[in-house]
Parts: structure tokens; sequence; C-alpha cells
């Protein structure tokens, strides 16, 4: 399978997903956590908390579409490295990478956040192994498994312990759940996740988040690669004792259109004189200096 035939059976696959962590009515099957005595304690609305235990769910679910597709599921070998899931096809070795997002509606149309990972180290570096199952320059596709839910109107009391016959009684902490699928780029947005963060964030539009509407969307994947593989945040600026190149992508465009007209105004002499400077290194290298 190529990038997009991939990315086309992902978004396919999703769509099954409401009937595996949702009850009919659209509420969460979790309720909590279980001990060895049956005490259940009632789950936590954190984000990173409730993006881990659907993806728990969901596993079994990506090993059945990896065996579909002739494909090879695996899983990061430490929490925080990327991706969280990598499938590899058995035919042309091909690595794909799918990180799960999740976030809560903050009205009809908007998430409150969403970050797409870190646009420093292994993003920028795409040899390194750091932080990641596979250098990030092995991948042919990035892409974003994103869910986005309700919250329940009042949060669950975390202080209740209830039993299993009470288990009726728990009320879901999240519901109405929204599957998609996009390749990375085509659902960030040109600013950090949220503060000084080094965290790449996207489109806050829930109907750009499902179809892949953001602003690198119809730039291309090349564009969004170079905005964020040399952006600075304030203290990366400050620790390097320079300004921001650049903050946004009209003060992008500016500053990589200065460069092209400096650089065009010297054309000519650059090409000369790095014809001198390989013509010099050859007769340095012949001669042994």
């Amino acid at each position: 399978m190529n990038k997009d035939e991939i990315l086309k059976a992902l978004q396919k696959e999703v769509e099954g997903y409401n009937k595996i962590v949702a009850t009919d009515k659209g509420d969460w099957i979790v309720k909590g956590f279980i001990d060895i005595y049956k005490n259940i304690y009632t789950i936590s609305i954190d984000t990173k908390v409730v993006s881990k235990v659907i993806e728990l769910l969901l596993i079994p679910a990506f090993e059945t579409f990896a065996r579909k597709y002739d494909m090879k599921l695996e899983l990061p070998p430490q929490q925080n490295f990327y991706p969280d899931l990598t499938f590899i096809s058995n035919r042309t070795g091909e690595k794909y990478a799918v990180d799960i997002k999740s976030t809560f509606k903050d009205d009809d149309n908007k998430i409150k956040s969403m970050t797409l990972g870190a646009f420093t180290g292994y993003f920028r570096n795409r040899a390194s192994t750091k932080n990641t199952k596979y250098p990030y320059g092995d991948y042919s596709g990035h892409f974003v498994l994103g869910v986005v839910y309700s919250q329940v109107s009042e949060n669950p009391n975390e202080k209740t312990i209830y039993t299993l016959d009470e288990l009726e009684k728990i009320e879901s902490a999240i519901k109405d759940f929204k599957f998609f699928v996009q390749p990375k780029y085509k659902i960030a947005s040109a600013s950090p996740g949220s503060g000084n963060t080094k965290n790449i964030g996207s489109t806050n539009s829930i109907d750009k988040l499902i179809n892949g509407k953001g602003v690198f969307s119809e730039l291309g994947e090349e564009v969004y690669d170079d905005y964020w593989m040399f952006y600075l945040t304030n203290d990366m600026a400050k620790a390097l004792e320079i300004p921001r190149p650049y903050t946004n992508l009209k003060t992008y465009l500016e500053y990589k259109e200065r460069g092209i007209n400096i650089l065009e105004k010297h054309k000519s002499e650059i090409i000369k004189l790095s014809e001198e400077e390989d013509s010099s290194k050859e007769n340095e290298d012949i001669n042994g200096d």
C-alpha cells in the first residue's frame, strides 16, 4: 500500500470505532478502574489518561487492520516515544507513523487544544533515533488518528468508590466521539500548541480537523516541514541571542523572500566563488596539503 491508499484505508477503518468505545447512546463504555476487591474508581477526564485508555481499547482493532492489509504493527518501546503506532508493509518494508491524539469540544465546532508532536529533536534531525521508534525520515507517511469528544457537564466524583453492583450509577466521563485520520501536516497550525511549548499546534476547527483543511493543507508538506524545522520560540531565540526569524506564515514568507532576493542579486558571484573554492580544495587534496 502506498501513502494515499493507507490513508483511505485508515479513514474507512475509524468509521466503525464508535462501536468499540461507546454505547448506542454515545456514552464511553469505560466507567473507571477496578481493583482486586472489585472496587471501582471513576476515571479522570485528563486528556492524557483518556487518550491512553482509548489507545488500549483500540489496539486489537489496529492489529486486525494491520493483518488485513498485510502489514506488521509495532508499538513504541517506551512511553513518550514517537509514534504511537508503526505500520510496516510486509511486501515493501515501507513504514507509516500513526499518532493518536484526543481532545474535547470547546463548543459546537471548536476543540480546546491539540498538539501534534515536537518540532525539535527527531523532527529536525530526521536520522536520529532519540525518542522515536525509527528515524522520522524512515517513515513514508505521518498520520494523526484523532478523537474529539464531549465532556459531561459535571466531572465525576473521584472521591467516591463504587461496587460492581453500582456500575449503572456511574456516569461516563465523556461521550459523543468523532474519529478522523489525516496527514499530520494537513491539520497543523502555524503556531505552537500552547504558550512557549515546542510542540506543533493543530487547527482548532473540528470541521478542518476532520476534513484535513489546516493552513498547510494547500501549501503542502514541504512548506510545513520547512516552516517548523526552523521555527524558534522566544526562549530558543534568546538562547541563541538572535531575533526570531518569523512568528507566523506572513513573516515566514517575508523572511524567505528577503533571503531569495539577496541571493538572486549575487547568484553569479556565488556560483563563481563556489567553483573556485571547489577547484582549490581539489588541488589541495591532490597535493596532499
